[in-house]
């Protein structure tokens, strides 16, 4: 009667334990992996600070490659086809020279009121005529975003429109407001979250929109895209 087979005795010291992950393939001793187990970093296409500060307040890993484009209005174009325009025209510059698994973001931003877009004051004067015409009113705030995924190009893109309701100025608040130097740089000439957010009883939709990134809507969009913070 034959007599049992010794049992084979394997070192297993040298081994090399893998992921438990079906969709991983191995070539010699690299381990690759699908574009899913990437994490995406997330690149703001601007220099605004007040939007890196939405993101950063937020919670988001972020870095930044600003973009500048001609903002002035085509003739006869509608605030929502404006700030989209752009916004998508920031978003192709940065990924343009920006190198995945990333996902751009881009936004811009006008205010709108009587179908004229409201743009940056080119000057104390254009400022305070914007204040004028905002005085005891409701206007929108239009925010059109664009994203572009990182390496394969996938997009989103959408626009956010929030109404803000603005109380009466007298000529002496509005020169006051425009002593404290916040209007020059703001589209619409006034900054809720700054000194202007006193004159501002009530605004419908998103608060994060006014500032110039609609977060709620940003943040689903980036999810849809695939991105995680894990």
């Amino acid at each position: 009667m034959n007599s049992p087979a010794s049992p084979v005795l394997h070192d297993w010291s040298s081994l090399t334990l893998l992921p438990a992950c079906a969709s991983c393939f191995i070539n010699r001793s690299v381990v690759f992996f699908p574009s899913e187990f990437v994490a995406m970093k997330l690149i703001l296409a601007s220099a605004s600070t007040r939007r890196a500060e939405i993101l950063r307040e937020a919670g988001f890993s972020f870095i930044v490659l600003s973009s500048a484009v001609d903002e002035t209005p085509f003739p006869g174009e509608s605030p929502n086809t404006h700030v989209q325009r752009l916004a998508e025209a920031k978003a192709e510059l940065v990924a343009a020279r920006a190198i995945g698994p990333a996902i751009v973001i881009a936004a811009d931003t006008v205010i709108s009121i009587d179908g004229l877009i409201l743009g940056k004051p080119r000057s104390a004067d254009d400022a305070r005529h914007t204040l004028e015409k905002l005085s005891g009113r409701t206007h929108s705030v239009v925010t059109g975003v664009a994203l572009i995924r990182l390496p394969d190009a996938e997009r989103r893109t959408f626009v956010e429109s929030t109404l803000v309701h603005f109380a009466a100025l007298s000529s002496e608040e509005i020169l006051r407001y425009l002593a404290t130097g916040e209007p020059h740089d703001k589209a619409g000439s006034y900054a809720i979250q700054g000194h202007a957010g006193r004159f501002i009883p009530r605004v419908e939709g998103c608060y994060f929109n006014i500032v110039g990134l609609p977060l709620s809507r940003l943040y689903h969009a980036l999810v849809d895209l695939g991105w995680s913070e894990d």
